[in-house]
């Protein structure tokens, strides 16, 4: 593609809608980045003229110039007396939507950016569980990213949108039973991880007379979770009972809890306080996915987890060099002072 060709085609079709969420400097950076990243501009090609956008986009040449600098400064860009800007390297554009922010998301996404070299953009997003913001983030970011990291809104139902983005561009999370043979995923495995796990507390929970899941009926955790608890006191000759909110359940004593949400751990341990319980004495708790809080409440809370620092170093392996999986993570006990 010469520089000619790659200017005038852009620029008819590099469209750019300013609006009050940030600066027009970095709306119109991040638009010719995105460009960049997707092959509209190749290295070495020049870039529009500041005039040129200035027209073309109705902003003051001081903005474009503002959004030249910091592109270069990015390293995305240079600049030659005489000649003007031209690409120097290619960005990489990574759209990563979460469902919602929880502190073993951040841990996941922490271990993702560390590895991503500084060519890399990553727009992290979360939909809330809501399948109109869902597919609204997903339309209006079809064909703007190279890569595509993505936790769905329902564990239960593929989502027919994904279908339009590229197998080997997009890479899926905590994906539910649904065929997803065509696609790379990293998986928590919510049924059988979830037996496996508590199994390998076993002993800790021998310790108590009756297990009880806390699982409230507005969470969006695969319902599938329950019956697999279910199987496993069966299995093991425990006493249990599931709760659908800690408002309806009190500690109580020789009573061993899973409680899904690290808001409802909370609520618990103030309950039990209140009762003058203690927990790992007089009850027990087991969480669902560990969070850096957990080794310092009371005397710890053990927790069943995947490791999500590992996840989000096979998320950058993915975005790095096209590695493909198809995989469950494993269950993992993080024994502490609850049990």
């Amino acid at each position: 593609m010469s520089a000619q060709f790659s200017t005038e085609y852009t620029l008819r079709n590099m469209k750019l809608a300013f609006g009050q969420q940030t600066s027009k400097v970095k709306q119109l950076a991040d638009k010719i980045a995105q460009a960049i990243s997707l092959g509209e501009y190749k290295i070495g090609d020049l870039l529009p003229s500041i005039n040129r956008l200035s027209a073309h986009y109705q902003v003051s040449r001081d903005t474009v110039f503002k959004a030249f600098l910091d592109l270069r400064e990015r390293g995305i860009i240079d600049s030659t007396p005489g000649k003007g800007y031209y690409v120097t390297d290619k960005l990489t554009h990574v759209l990563l939507l979460l469902d919602e922010y929880s502190p073993f998301k951040e841990e996941l996404y922490n271990s993702f950016i560390r590895r991503l070299p500084s060519g890399y953009k990553v727009d992290l997003l979360f939909h809330q569980y809501s399948q109109r913001l869902f597919n609204t983030l997903m339309q209006e970011s079809i064909g703007n990213y190279n890569k595509y990291i993505i936790m769905n809104f329902d564990n239960e139902q593929f989502s027919d949108i994904l279908r339009k983005i590229d197998p080997n561009k997009l890479l899926l999370l905590d994906f539910g039973k649904f065929n997803k043979d065509a696609y790379s995923y990293i998986c928590q495995d919510f049924d059988r991880g979830l037996y496996l796990g508590m199994l390998s507390a076993i002993d800790s929970l021998r310790k108590y007379k009756k297990l009880v899941m806390v699982f409230p009926k507005y969470l969006k955790h695969p319902q599938s979770s329950k019956q697999y608890f279910i199987q496993f006191c069966i299995d093991h000759g425990f006493l249990y009972e599931i709760y659908e909110s800690t408002e309806e359940c009190n500690p109580q004593q020789n009573v061993a809890y899973l409680i899904i949400k690290q808001q409802n751990i909370v609520e618990f341990i103030k309950k039990s306080r209140k009762l003058n319980l203690k927990c790992g004495h007089d009850f027990g708790i087991l969480a669902y996915n560990d969070t850096p809080s957990y080794e310092i409440i009371d005397n710890g809370i053990t927790a069943l987890t995947i490791d999500w620092r590992e996840m989000g170093e096979k998320i950058a392996e993915f975005v790095l060099n096209d590695r493909k999986y198809q995989e469950y993570l494993p269950t993992l006990l993080r024994l502490r002072g609850s049990l």
